[in-house]
């Protein structure tokens, strides 16, 4: 006996609720995109005139920002398609493979970035501190704007945006440092290092946004899922007597589905023990949506199967 158990809200209010929550999303990024859109230009323009390394580096990120978040933006609509023969879960995996995309980008951004400011460091060059500062104060609020629009997401599409935009927060908070150096102690070599010293915290940022990510489409198992706790704890459920082939994944970061196989006594109620089973697995581990293989003697699988086990 198998079952397929979904304990979210179903039918046309749990399409309802999903949509609902996507809409709010993408609107979300459509606010951050247009603030960034707005100032990339901005700090380009600056970045050339007082010659500064850590503008320039800021409307490099700025300009990736505004990719990776109609990036973004598409994962979330192509997302909506309903599933097919050839893709039986969709499409949300577009929404990981954006923010993969997205934590690889900025991690090419950091060496860019690296790149630059060494040849800076090698060759100093001057810069007007105080086209620097004003350009980096608005850049930061741009960037203040942007990030707070998206402060209130969990998905793992959003993040990878908002792991953008907080890398251009750092790096205008290090231009305003940088400007005032040069504009108080004349040090030109500030604007060099200070990019250097936030590549490291890009740099961050991107390599656990794309290890994240990266996780999700390998298929691992959610965080905080403990698949030898559900083991043990299932096993505890009167009348099932073994908990084995245990998987659990995530197609987008946030809902987990799992599927196992459970052995019963022989003489239980398998309709009873499927109930057990799907309720415990919501109420104790959160799992909303599962796959439950009831077996009841040995279990039915190939020859060779090491997870497969013998009668109770």
């Amino acid at each position: 006996m198998t079952a397929a158990t979904d304990r979210s809200p179903s039918g046309h209010d749990h399409a309802h609720h999903h949509h609902k929550g996507e809409a709010a999303s993408e609107r979300r990024l459509w606010a951050a995109l247009s603030i960034l859109a707005a100032f990339t230009l901005v700090e380009a323009i600056g970045g050339f005139w007082s010659r500064s390394i850590a503008l320039l580096a800021e409307a490099a990120h700025m300009l990736a920002d505004c990719g990776s978040l109609i990036l973004a933006v598409i994962a979330i609509r192509v997302g909506r398609r309903p599933a097919s023969y050839h893709r039986t879960y969709g499409n949300r995996r577009y929404q990981p493979l954006a923010a993969y995309t997205n934590g690889l980008l900025l991690l090419a951004i950091t060496v860019a970035v690296v790149f630059e400011a060494v040849q800076r460091l090698a060759s100093p060059a001057q810069v007007n501190g105080r086209v620097m500062f004003a350009v980096a104060v608005a850049g930061g609020i741009a960037n203040l704007a942007a990030f707070l629009v998206l402060s209130g997401a969990s998905s793992l599409n959003e993040r990878g945006a908002r792991a953008h935009i907080l890398s251009d927060l750092l790096g205008s908070v290090a231009a305003t440092a940088g400007a005032v150096l040069i504009l108080v102690f004349g040090w030109v070599e500030a604007d060099p290092l200070l990019s250097l010293a936030v590549s490291v915290l890009i740099f961050r940022s991107g390599w656990r946004l794309t290890a994240d990510s990266a996780h999700i489409l390998l298929e691992g198992s959610p965080s905080g899922f403990d698949a030898q706790a559900v083991e043990r704890e299932l096993g505890d459920i009167p009348d099932v007597c073994g908990i084995h082939h245990v998987h659990a994944w995530s197609l987008t970061g946030e809902k987990v589905m799992v599927t196992l196989h459970a052995q019963i006594n022989e003489g239980a109620d398998g309709d009873v023990a499927l109930t057990e089973v799907t309720d415990f697995l919501y109420r104790r581990f959160g799992v909303d949506h599962a796959t439950v293989q009831i077996e009841e003697g040995a279990c039915p699988s190939p020859s060779g199967d090491t997870q497969c086990r013998g009668a109770c």
